[in-house]
């Protein structure tokens, strides 16, 4: 175990970063950043910053010497990087799971190699390869995804007919590899945020229904609302594959409900995630302090809800005419606000969230609804 006192040192610097800092504070631990941009939010709550790049290997070296354990907050971290860290100091999750998420190829093949129910698809590097992959995955339509460094629905085409000319559509996809995916008719969205220790404890959170809009998460609800069935399937999905891949820290499991009732796994995270915002106040243990947790090799918290809660987002397009009005905001006694700290707010860029509990989802669900509608008007942009 590493206990309390020890130094946790952190990839990145975005709010991920700053929320696991500030739940490790709690506890009493000490953090180290690595982060390229100056004054970024985890680096306000840290005791060592290292302003280097994530491929910064002399950085990483830095890092690992002055922590006692390594994490990172985000995918888009070199794999030379992460094996570099785990070379020094334990680094957990271990750089293999990072180097399986932070691909969509490796990612959907490892779920293919071992079972785990997805979307059909094919790897693609070339318009012929595209031609011929998509009756593979049932035909248009479809998604063309890059294999790197996609999020928040970046890197993604979708292809709504047969194409009369591949060449073009690969040309304008414009990168070198994909992967193609059979359209998923879904009902939900759903996540699953699971915990892993080296002694082999896993316990999950519950799930999650997320609601996106413009391929951004706005609101994340917990209890979800699903049938007893659909979340206990979820449930035992996201903690099969976490044991499958000897999983130490958190992995975010992100998953398709179909209108026939089958659950398919669509993305996974291995780290505190978006989705699980809603648990720094309606869980009995928020993920930040359970990721802490599990990456020092501590008992595993309660991850249970103690009462309905909605995640809202809190995007820079809030910020159209100034700073919003949180008056408003907090004028509902069951928010709470979390602010993240960046200088610049810039529309689509997640400034914070706001969590709101109530006594069912529904409740919640329209409490959160009724906050972002003020802040919309009050940011000039109607009931967008």
């Amino acid at each position: 175990m590493i206990l309390p006192g020890a130094c946790i040192g952190i990839l990145g610097g975005g709010q991920l970063g700053r929320m696991t800092g500030l739940a490790a504070r709690h506890m009493g631990y000490g953090i180290a950043v690595l982060e390229p941009t100056p004054r970024s939010p985890a680096a306000q709550i840290a005791d060592t910053v290292i302003e280097a790049a994530y491929d910064d290997l002399d950085g990483v070296r830095r890092l690992a010497r002055a922590a006692d354990v390594v994490t990172y907050e985000f995918e888009n971290i070199a794999i030379e990087a992460a094996r570099e860290a785990a070379g020094i100091v334990p680094t957990h999750p271990r750089p293999e799971i990072l180097h399986i998420c932070q691909n969509r190829a490796r990612e959907k093949q490892f779920l293919a190699d071992n079972g785990f129910p997805c979307a059909p698809f094919a790897i693609v590097d070339s318009a012929a390869a595209l031609r011929e992959a998509l009756p593979a995955v049932g035909g248009a339509p479809a998604v063309l995804k890059t294999a790197d460094f996609g999020y928040d629905g970046k890197g993604q085409q979708k292809i709504a007919e047969t194409p009369e000319d591949f060449e073009a559509l690969w040309r304008e996809f414009g990168a070198p590899r994909g992967v193609l995916e059979g359209f998923v008719d879904f009902a939900l969205e759903l996540s699953v945020i699971v915990a892993a220790n080296p002694a082999g404890e896993v316990r999950p959170f519950p799930v999650a229904e997320n609601i996106h809009t413009n391929h951004i998460l706005d609101f994340s609800i917990v209890p979800a609302r699903v049938p007893p069935d659909v979340a206990r399937a979820a449930v035992e999905l996201a903690s099969d594959i976490a044991r499958s891949l000897q999983l130490v820290g958190l992995l975010a499991v992100e998953m398709f409900l179909t209108r026939d009732g089958r659950v398919l796994v669509n993305e996974m995270a291995p780290r505190p995630h978006n989705s699980g915002h809603w648990s720094l106040d309606g869980a009995c243990t928020s993920q930040f302090e359970q990721h802490v947790r599990a990456v020092c090799g501590l008992p595993l918290g309660d991850p249970s809800a103690l009462k309905p809660t909605v995640m809202l987002n809190l995007l820079g397009d809030l910020w159209h005419r100034g700073t919003p009005d949180w008056s408003a905001c907090l004028s509902d006694p069951h928010a709470k606000l979390h602010l993240y700290g960046k200088a610049e707010a810039r529309p689509g860029r997640k400034m914070g969230h706001l969590n709101i509990l109530a006594d069912s989802a529904d409740d919640a669900l329209a409490r959160a609804r009724a906050i972002k509608a003020r802040l919309l008007r009050a940011a000039g942009l109607g009931d967008a």
